[in-house]
């Protein structure tokens, strides 16, 4: 102090008790709101991609790290390495194309990030921490918090090494020592996503806190940062972050250790890799590219006006469903796909065109090469092509909605309450609840959701098969007929579902019996029209519906895959384009069920009208004979055996 008063003078001295002040303030701020992470806790760690693999921690787990390698790329000459194990000092002042490239491949196994991780948290290499820095913008009182994130690789629908995110809290005060003095509180929050990011009032009933720590809740994978557990719709500037950020439980608390950056870049001391103008990561196309470092965001540079641009809320997907498939799953699986098919874009353009063009031909081979008309609504016993079918159910559902609307309209009842039950043995307490939940409730619940809801769902299908059985017989059909003629063979149409279920499941347990199972998805798919047209016993529907799809497999499974894709899909559509306007979310979910529920006759017709046309092929054609599989009887082993009618 004595030399600063030489140097200074007693002005200058007071200038650097006022900065060391305000730095011990920062310190004291930074530690009083140090974020919370609630993290998605991994079920099998360490390479669960559906859960975090990851945690905030030092960029020391890069710098100074032999399985790093700083790059940079020469035009002419490509990737040069520059240094391997390169520390702050040696990135310090380095800009343009410079990369440090990790140990790996982000477009190839990826899981060898996780396990190099998961190395240097046993090794005591990678704290759980996070980077605190006081922002000013010139023209706005106050001052920002930022707390910066840094993540060691981002496993999303983009992949890169390296990942920054974070959130920052705003004061009015001039400083950190003036907040402290008045015991000001923030004005307002804003949690970092996707180079965007979704602000609050800091007294907003969203904001979770624990004391003055505020509880964020990290995405699993993409790290983008929000408040509550739940799955939401993002999509970043320009496109980045397109996809599903999940927050959803389990999850496990994180509190992080903040570390004090200064408030500008400086020239020496261990901040200096703030100077760092280039990719923590490898170099790659697009998205896949290594993030720039925080320095380099708006965010850092203009904190205000940043913050005013941005969003007061994020769209969440439904939690769960009344009757149908979750519009979650159906969402995200879809941008995942076609995320897939971006990377693989990126690390082969070949590739990525083939697969393409086989998805296009085996769309072109699947709606075309059919015959759409004529249609006959008054003998529907007869032998149609995949789009009679369709329209013909399309045209037959018009004819007696009356009747077919309230059908569906029992799956609220029956298969909703399934779902409901399901869901409280689960551990739920409510359709919007968070999923994930663990122990013996969830296994009741995800017992029920296998079978039971199958089962619930075939019996609203029952009415519909009845419906038509009356209609065909010249009888009154309605509702109540319809009802009362399923519930005179309830058990066998529920006890078919379930034997079914189980059958392919076991099946499918073998693995070996895959290709079984498979073949029983659609041989087994008219014990349903099989019980409730021929009043058959189990053993012979299954044998009844086998021997009609014998020898027309492919035939059956074309129009079979087509009228399930439509069921499950329209549905979440609907769900999904509600989703970002002001409807609530148990509105959005209702509309989307009804979506489903509708779409259930429209199936069983679809079905029933195959069944017919199966019939109709029989008679011309014959049942196709069968072969023995019964090991019991080696001789007939494999071999044709005559069909008893």
């Amino acid at each position: 102090m004595f030399g600063l008063l030489s140097l200074y003078g007693a002005g200058g001295a007071l200038a650097v008790e006022n900065v060391e002040q305000e730095a011990a303030a920062a310190a004291k701020l930074a530690k009083k709101y140090a974020p919370i992470a609630m993290l998605r806790e991994q079920q099998d760690p360490p390479c669960d991609t559906d859960e975090e693999q990851y945690e905030p921690t030092s960029v020391d787990t890069v710098l100074g790290n032999p399985s790093v390698t700083l790059q940079e790329f020469v035009p002419g000459k490509g990737l040069v390495d520059v240094k391997r194990a390169p520390s702050a000092e040696d990135i310090a002042g380095l800009d343009g194309d410079y990369y440090l490239n990790l140990r790996g491949e982000a477009l190839g196994e990826t899981c060898e990030y996780a396990k190099g991780f998961r190395r240097l948290v046993a090794e005591g290499k990678a704290p759980a921490v996070t980077y605190a820095h006081i922002a000013r913008e010139g023209g706005h009182g106050g001052f920002v918090l930022q707390y910066w994130f840094f993540w060691y690789f981002n496993q999303f629908n983009d992949l890169h090494e390296g990942d920054w995110e974070g959130m920052q809290i705003s004061f009015e005060s001039a400083g950190p020592a003036a907040a402290l003095a008045a015991a000001e509180e923030p004005d307002e929050i804003i949690l970092f996503q996707h180079a965007g990011g979704e602000r609050a009032g800091w007294d907003d009933s969203k904001v979770q806190k624990e004391g003055t720590r505020p509880i964020v809740y990290p995405a699993a994978g993409s790290h983008a940062t929000f408040y509550d557990s739940a799955v939401y719709v993002e999509n970043g500037q320009e496109g980045s972050g397109l996809g599903c950020d999940n927050t959803s439980e389990p999850v496990r608390e994180l509190p992080l250790r903040p570390i004090l950056l200064p408030n500008d870049v400086p020239a020496t001391g261990p901040f200096v890799w703030l100077g760092y103008g280039g990719r923590w990561g490898e170099r790659e196309k697009g998205y896949n590219n290594g993030p720039t470092g925080p320095q380099t965001k708006t965010v850092w540079r203009e904190p205000f006006t940043w913050m005013a641009e941005q969003r007061s809320t994020s769209p969440r997907l439904p939690g769960g469903s009344i009757v149908g498939p979750q519009v979650t799953g159906a969402f995200c699986g879809a941008v995942e796909t076609a995320s897939e098919l971006i990377n693989l874009d990126a690390k082969s353009r070949p590739a990525a065109i083939v697969t393409i063009a086989v998805v296009v031909l085996v769309i072109a081979l699947f709606v075309g090469f059919t015959k759409w008309g004529p249609i006959d609504l008054e003998r529907l016993r007869a032998r149609r092509s995949f789009g009679q079918i369709a329209r013909t159910a399309r045209q037959l559902y018009g004819r007696n909605w009356r009747v077919l609307v309230p059908i569906a309209l029992t799956a609220f009842v029956i298969v909703g309450g399934t779902n409901l039950l399901a869901d409280q043995l689960s551990g739920g307490g409510g359709l919007d609840d968070a999923a994930g939940r663990n122990g013996l409730n969830l296994a009741f619940g995800d017992l029920i959701r296998s079978f039971a809801l199958p089962a619930a769902q075939a019996v609203v299908a029952a009415f519909v098969v009845f419906f038509v059985r009356l209609t065909v017989e010249g009888r009154p059909a309605g509702l109540r007929p319809a009802v009362l003629g399923v519930r005179r063979r309830f058990w066998r149409v529920v006890g078919a579902q379930l034997l079914a279920s189980l059958g392919i499941l076991a099946l499918f347990l073998t693995v070996v019996g895959i290709p079984f199972a498979i073949n029983k998805l659609v041989s087994w798919r008219f014990v349903q029209q099989e019980v409730i047209f021929t009043d058959k016993r189990f053993r012979d529907a299954f044998r009844g519906s086998s021997d009609l799809v014998r020898g027309r497999w492919w035939h059956t499974l074309r129009i079979v895959v087509f009228f399930v894709v439509l069921s499950v899909v329209l549905g979440p559509m609907v769900s999904f384009a509600l989703i970002f306007t002001t409807l609530p979310l148990f509105w959005t979910n209702l509309l989307g069920a009804l979506v489903f529920a509708l779409m259930i006759p429209y199936v069983a017709l679809g079905d029933t009208l195959l069944y017919f046309d199966l019939q109709a092929r029989a008679e011309t054609e014959g049942i196709k004979p069968r072969r023995s599989w019964k090991v019991w009887r080696p001789r007939q082993f494999g071999r044709v055996v005559p069909v008893t009618p």
